[in-house]
């Protein structure tokens, strides 16, 4: 038997706040047309004055755990992606670990910007089959628009704030492809591609926590290509190739990013869960968010096969292999 990291709750959470394109036409030289052309944006969600990220990560984990059917004492390991923590230390995990409650084991961040969630769902998989813990809430949470720079309008109209979380348990499988949970994970950085997405502060350098900078076009030309390959690695990995796809669940950046990458993967579009027209990219929530709203819509089933794939600052990129 191999022991297996399965879904068993899943859950999210959005600001109240819903911006649409129009907002920004008062302020910058730009409009709706203009966004929802080059991005596929048509509205984000912002934190509230006073609402952190560790706020929207435990509403997003009270989501999952009333899924799964949980307390939050069953619960062994919290992992938090963000590049947006509240404060520079204590992680944003530990802090949704109080405000849940919960009464032993522990937490930490990952840190790899829009590719984070991919790399916590890396690490909550290896503590489960390595048989250190039994169940780990994966959460992804973001505030972006507290490190936009409102001026700029390549960057400050694409990103919003919203948090995802995913519950995994160790489940024994046959260890096969047809087993549930997660089958085969990649993840990869390269760090000589810094400038193409950062942020232009820090504790060490500036003091402060900066603003948002990408060469957008640039990054682009990397993404549908590592994205793809990121994903069918993944996929050969647990014996499978693309052809056995039920559902892509990218990163919410950019629709054509998404739909390029479908096309080299020869995945139609009828089985990519998109969301990016109502939230923006949300960095590291931007996968949980669009897991959660595909599976509260009915989209994906038990038993359906998923790839999940993101690309973020570092760069960094990867994808995960899950049967739902």
């Amino acid at each position: 038997m191999t022991i297996r990291a399965v879904a068993v709750g899943i859950g999210h959470y959005l600001p109240e706040r819903v911006v649409p394109n129009s907002e920004f036409e008062a302020t910058l030289d730009t409009s709706d047309e203009w966004i929802r052309t080059r991005s596929g944006i048509e509205r984000r969600h912002f934190a509230a004055d006073g609402e952190t990220t560790s706020d929207l990560a435990t509403y997003a984990a009270r989501a999952a755990l009333a899924d799964a059917g949980l307390d939050i004492n069953d619960i062994d390991t919290i992992i938090v992606a963000t590049s947006t923590p509240d404060l520079t230390f204590p992680s944003v995990a530990t802090m949704v670990q109080h405000k849940l409650g919960m009464q032993g084991g522990f937490g930490f961040d990952v840190q790899a910007v829009c590719a984070g969630f991919i790399y916590a769902l890396t690490n909550a998989n290896a503590l489960i089959i390595s048989g250190q813990v039994n169940r780990v809430l994966v959460i992804g949470a973001e505030t972006f628009s507290r490190i936009m720079d409102w001026t700029d309008r390549s960057t400050c109209v694409l990103f919003g704030d919203g948090a995802g979380a995913l519950i995994l348990e160790a489940q024994t499988g046959k260890g096969t492809p047809q087993d549930r949970g997660i089958l085969a994970v990649d993840l990869n950085s390269d760090g000589k591609y810094r400038d193409m997405l950062y942020v232009d502060g820090g504790v060490s350098t500036t003091g402060t926590s900066g603003k948002l900078r990408m060469m957008g076009n640039q990054l682009f030309r990397h993404a549908i290509e590592k994205l793809v390959a990121t994903a069918e690695t993944a996929l050969a990995k647990a014996g499978l190739t693309d052809d056995d796809v039920d559902w892509i669940v990218p990163h919410q950046a950019n629709i054509r990013i998404i739909k390029g990458t479908a096309k080299k993967m020869n995945v139609s579009m009828d089985h990519v869960i998109v969301t990016v027209q109502d939230h923006g990219n949300t960095s590291a929530a931007s996968i949980p968010l669009a897991l959660s709203i595909a599976v509260e819509r009915g989209q994906i089933k038990r038993g359906e096969l998923l790839v999940t794939e993101a690309i973020g600052g570092g760069l960094a990129w990867g994808a995960v292999v899950i049967r739902w």
